[in-house]
This record gives structure tokens, C-alpha cells and sequence, in this order.
């Protein structure tokens, strides 16, 4: 089973990172925490001290067009929220 993990940059997430040193990331959804705990640790080379899972469902959405109303629905996925250790931090940025 390979398990996929993708940072999530947003405004939120940053104010997370700054004030509580935890970072939040987009993982697969049959993954479970001591599996993230693990790659986050091997990708990163961080200790990881905490692992907060939270399914996010999808929304429908709709939008009028010329043709008339379209709808659709997003995709639900599982955030990842991972506090690493005092004095520890995640660049996200380093391999660009």
C-alpha cells in the first residue's frame, strides 16, 4: 500500500505552524497516524511528537452558466495535522 502525503500552504496552516509548531498536510485516505507518523519522520528527518487526523467530506457545488446550471461535487480527502518536536522545523521550500 503506498500511502501519498502533500503539504498543505495556506493561511491557516501557516498560523498553525508559527504559533503551535504543528503542520498540516493532505494524506491518503486509508492511511492511519502511526503509518504518517513514520513517513513524515523518513521524509523529513524530523521527531515527530503528535499525530491529528480529520476526514474533510466534499461539497457540492453548482455555478449558472450560458447552458444553464452545472453541478458537480468536490472530493473528500484526510488532513494530517503533525506536531513535531520543540526546536524542530519543516522547510517545505528547500527542494525548489
Amino acid at each position: 500500500m503506498e500511502i501519498s502525503i502533500k503539504p498543505i500552504v495556506t493561511e491557516k496552516a501557516t498560523k498553525l505552524t508559527d504559533k503551535l509548531n504543528r503542520y498540516t498536510f493532505r494524506v491518503s485516505p486509508d492511511a492511519n497516524k502511526y503509518q504518517i507518523k513514520q513517513l513524515v519522520e523518513k521524509l523529513y528527518g524530523v521527531k515527530v511528537v503528535n499525530v491529528n487526523t480529520a476526514v474533510v467530506r466534499g461539497k457540492n457545488k453548482s455555478r449558472w452558466t450560458k447552458s444553464g446550471l452545472l453541478r458537480g461535487k468536490t472530493s473528500s480527502y484526510k488532513k494530517a495535522f503533525i506536531t513535531v518536536a520543540e526546536g524542530e522545523t519543516i522547510d517545505f521550500y528547500s527542494n525548489i
